[in-house]
């Protein structure tokens, strides 16, 4: 079991499952059969109201903590977004009753950093069209230091608990999941509505490729859709590929839900790298529960830059008995 006194595992566990929580709540009273596809407003609202909810919780925990995060205040401080401000207040006042459009305002900038030897990295709604869709998102919190993810969380409103080792469960009106990874100590997860109670999490132990189980991404454009099709041929993968948003995959491939997930370089962004706060939780939580994360050329992944991977070209997490067949199919496809 990992150390739950831990006072910076104490406040990761309850700042995001409190941040879910709050995100679900959003979900449910924003997110509607009417919405339009152009609407993005709950998950505005969303993302602003995790962020500021998280940063009031780190500068009670650790003041002179730093946070690389997605969100800033920038648009949020114009006069057309007046409403949307007054909405984020209105939903972080449910958990801290004395939250004002200038405390959210803080909170949300709250240590905000390019860089630092120990930071926070938040991604405070992973999955943006999940949430929209009422499916997969998550709150993905994690503390780097000296370029090493030591503790990562992720806040699962829709993901089924705790174990998914028979099929992806999908559990949208379910407890949801809160799963934690802290370095040497391995994974765990815990229905996030409890948050407690953890049970361990391993990774499956499938070598067979032909059984493989590919997690993607729902979004074509997060990816090459050619190139993955490529890799399944070039693996001799025969099992349909499951298809989620978030970094919740991580949660899936660590309670042995799947084998594979693949982070391709689109054909029309050549040059993009993740952001840090894409990979850092779910990165340590497939580690410690006995799977591999590497970039594409089989580099460890580098969480010194700023803000994103920029020394890492793309993404592949295995349950790591597959990991060097995988890279041998990557080099295949993209020779």
């Amino acid at each position: 079991m990992f150390d739950i006194h831990q006072p910076e595992i104490q406040f990761a566990l309850h700042a995001v499952r409190q941040a879910a929580l709050l995100a679900q709540t959003i979900q449910t009273e924003m997110v509607t059969p009417a919405l339009t596809k152009e609407d993005r407003s709950p998950v505005t609202v969303a993302d602003y109201a995790a962020q500021a909810l998280v940063g009031a919780l780190l500068s009670e925990a650790f003041p002179n903590d730093v946070v690389v995060a997605e969100e800033d205040t920038g648009a949020l401080r114009q006069a057309a977004a007046a409403h949307t401000l007054e909405q984020t207040t209105h939903f972080v006042r449910q958990i801290l009753p004395q939250a004002t459009p200038e405390s959210v305002l803080r909170w949300i900038d709250h240590g905000r950093v390019d860089a630092a030897q120990r930071f926070w990295t938040l991604d405070p709604i992973d999955g943006t069209k999940g949430f929209l869709r009422g499916e997969q998102y998550a709150v993905a919190l994690a503390l780097v230091v000296k370029g090493q993810v030591q503790i990562g969380v992720l806040g699962c409103p829709n993901l089924g608990h705790p174990n998914l080792t028979e099929a992806l469960q999908l559990e949208l009106n379910g407890p949801g999941s809160l799963v934690i990874a802290v370095r040497g100590q391995g994974t765990w997860s815990a229905a996030l509505n409890e948050g407690q109670n953890f049970q361990q999490l391993k990774v499956s132990d499938q070598a067979d490729a032909r059984a493989a189980r590919l997690l993607r991404s729902v979004e074509s454009g997060h990816t090459n859709v050619d190139q993955i099709g490529a890799f399944v041929q070039a693996m001799g993968i025969q099992t349909p590929p499951l298809s989620m948003d978030s970094q919740a995959k991580y949660a899936v491939l660590a309670a042995g839900g799947g084998e594979l997930l693949l982070r391709l370089l689109s054909a029309d962004k050549p040059g993009y790298r993740e952001k840090i706060w894409d990979q850092a939780a779910g990165s340590l939580i497939l580690e410690e529960a006995g799977g591999q994360i590497t970039d594409l050329d089989g580099k460890p992944l580098d969480f010194t830059p700023p803000r994103s991977l920029s020394h890492n070209r793309g993404i592949l997490a295995s349950n790591g008995v597959l990991h060097s067949a995988a890279l041998r199919a990557l080099r295949t496809i993209q020779a």
